[in-house]
């Protein structure tokens, strides 16, 4: 009995404990659960502040757009009233319109909070302000872009002109350097002439002096015969070596010469047009021959020349000379019988 009594006092104490753990248990899983969702239904939900935000911003956006509508509506009810005064019952019904309309905008100002509408207009104070701002930002850059073009214009073309200047120069500096080759390789030219005229005058003075040594009987040496000549050989084969050396050079020189002078006259051909053989003495034919082919020429040299055959007392001409008709007596017996 003692067993059985110790053993129910404690079986229902160790079936309690589990029992208690599950249903606290339950009961949190139960507040996590309303937690999360009252979280999430909050999180969806804007805030008081914000939907009072928002709808005095849409309901005065809205407002004011009534009001300018209404204003609209009021200004074209009042043409009509003034169009109208002769017809009594537009203008009264006109006027019962003007009256509703003119209410209408009352309640809508009044329904308008001046800090809000003043809130607005700084706002849009602000916008205005920051489009400006951003209009200048923009016209700034467009302007330093275009800045920039023309100054990269601007460089090209600098570029351009200094390396024209610097290869107008070279061609200069290579005439000027050809020229001074050209001027020491004809001086070269002209001292191997010399030396082959040398050459040649001591050929006919050894002959001349051998010729007069026979006379007198005396009798060269063969050694110094081929002595001689060998030597007066080596010397002209030297000069002619030199002298188709120096002729190539010159040759090479001229072409080099004739291609710089060929550039120069295409440019000066573009730049004044072609010159022709007979263009220096052109200004010379033009002037004598203007009357053959203008009438307004051919009428002012006969001016020219009728300005001698009228009265000497006239504004516009003199007589001829008489000498120009009538010649001097001649000067001489001899002139006069020539003339006869």
């Amino acid at each position: 009995p003692r067993q059985s009594r110790q053993w129910g006092e404690d079986g229902p104490q160790s079936h309690g404990a589990p029992a208690r753990t599950e249903s606290e248990a339950a009961i949190q899983k139960k507040r996590d659960s309303q937690w999360v969702r009252c979280f999430l239904r909050n999180r969806n939900k804007p805030t008081d502040a914000l939907q009072k935000r928002n709808k005095l911003k849409y309901g005065l956006k809205a407002g004011l757009y009534r009001v300018a509508e209404l204003l609209t509506q009021l200004g074209t009810v009042c043409d009509k009233l003034r169009s109208s005064v002769n017809d009594c019952d537009v203008w009264t019904e006109s006027y019962t319109d003007a009256l509703d309309l003119k209410k209408e905008l009352e309640d809508n100002l009044a329904a308008i909070d001046c800090e809000d509408l003043n809130a607005w207009k700084r706002k849009l104070q602000r916008n205005a302000e920051r489009r400006t701002r951003r209009k200048r930002q923009d016209a700034e850059k467009r302007r330093q872009e275009r800045i920039s073009e023309k100054e990269a214009v601007i460089d090209a073309w600098r570029l351009r002109q200094i390396r024209s200047v610097e290869e107008k120069k070279k061609e200069r500096e290579l005439k000027l350097v050809a020229d001074a080759v050209l001027c020491e390789v004809r001086k070269k030219q002209a001292d191997v002439k010399r030396m082959q005229d040398i050459l040649r005058s001591l050929h006919r003075l050894h002959k001349l002096r051998k010729e007069a040594a026979l006379r007198k009987g005396i009798v060269i040496e063969k050694k110094c015969e081929e002595a001689f000549s060998s030597r007066l050989d080596q010397l002209s084969s030297v000069m002619k070596v030199r002298t188709s050396v120096y002729a190539t050079e010159e040759k090479a020189l001229k072409v080099m010469i004739e291609e710089l002078l060929s550039t120069k006259r295409m440019v000066d051909a573009v730049l004044f047009g072609e010159l022709t053989a007979d263009a220096v003495p052109q200004p010379f034919i033009d002037y004598y021959t203007q009357a053959e082919c203008s009438v307004n020429a051919l009428l002012q040299i006969r001016s020219e020349w009728d300005m001698f055959v009228v009265a000497a007392d006239h504004p516009d001409g003199s007589s001829i000379p008489q000498n120009w008709i009538m010649p001097d007596q001649p000067s001489d017996e001899a002139w006069a019988s020539a003339l006869h």
